[in-house]
């Protein structure tokens, strides 16, 4: 680029940066899709909150709207009205007396609620995914050492609640999250197979130990505590005691 050239960009983003900014919560950008939004809807309300802040519009027409997204009038209406049905934006009506103004504008205060209820349910999540992670440890310690004190109830849930807790301890150990298929599988375990959550934690400990961390390998595990009809954790310590010790 010659020097012409980067006159004209310093040109550029100098313009950009004096025509304001706008400031978006990262949540909505990093987590819209886990409140049911779709991008596009998503970026309606980026475009909404921009237009409040860097522009003072609090209540921007579909013509404003059509010339930042592109997009029809009509699909922006439906869009609008979707947003309000779910409870993502509101419209407060007032009035200037002094200059005898009605006037409107987008209430952001339900997105904020659910950002934030979502938010906290993230937090509360992490929270019992380190109380189930220690309790993990402890039960390991015990089939380890052959010890007692191990507390089935503490561990055992059924459905949905069940799932949720072991999709938290498994995006843990992998340290990454899961995807659908790996969600549906550990369904498939609880659900269909009817595994207990304790199995599955120790055979997902067993995963760890064996440097084996994938979900065919887990599998693999469970499916060979059901063949031997290990029913719970005092069965498979009973199981791998007598296989670690060469069937004696």
């Amino acid at each position: 680029m010659d020097g012409k050239g980067w006159n004209a960009w310093g040109e550029g983003v100098s313009f950009g940066l004096e025509s304001g900014m706008a400031i978006i919560p990262y949540a909505l950008l990093k987590h819209y899709r886990k409140l049911g939004l779709a991008g596009s809807e998503a970026m309606l309300l980026i475009h909404l909150l921009a237009f409040r802040q860097v522009e003072g519009m609090e209540f921007p027409t579909l013509e404003d709207l059509q010339g930042v997204t592109g997009r029809s009038m009509p699909v922006i209406a439906g869009e609008l009205q979707k947003l309000m049905k779910d409870g993502f934006i509101g419209i407060d009506e007032d009035n200037d007396e002094l200059r005898g103004i009605h006037y409107e504008r987008y209430n952001f205060s339900g997105l904020y609620s659910k950002l934030g209820a979502y938010l906290a349910e993230v937090a509360q999540q992490a929270g019992q995914t380190q109380e189930l992670l220690t309790s993990q440890r402890s039960s390991a310690d015990v089939l380890s050492n052959g010890g007692s004190g191990w507390n089935p109830a503490s561990l055992q849930s059924k459905g949905e609640e069940e799932s949720r807790s072991l999709f938290s301890v498994f995006e843990k150990e992998f340290g990454r999250p899961l995807s659908p298929m790996e969600c549906e599988t550990i369904s498939g375990w609880v659900d269909q197979d009817q595994y207990l959550e304790e199995l599955i934690l120790l055979a997902l400990k067993e995963a760890v130990f064996a440097g084996k961390l994938h979900f065919r390998y887990i599998d693999r595990i469970l499916l060979e505590w059901s063949r031997n009809r290990l029913k719970n954790a005092q069965d498979v310590k009973t199981y791998l005691k007598k296989f670690r010790n060469g069937g004696r």
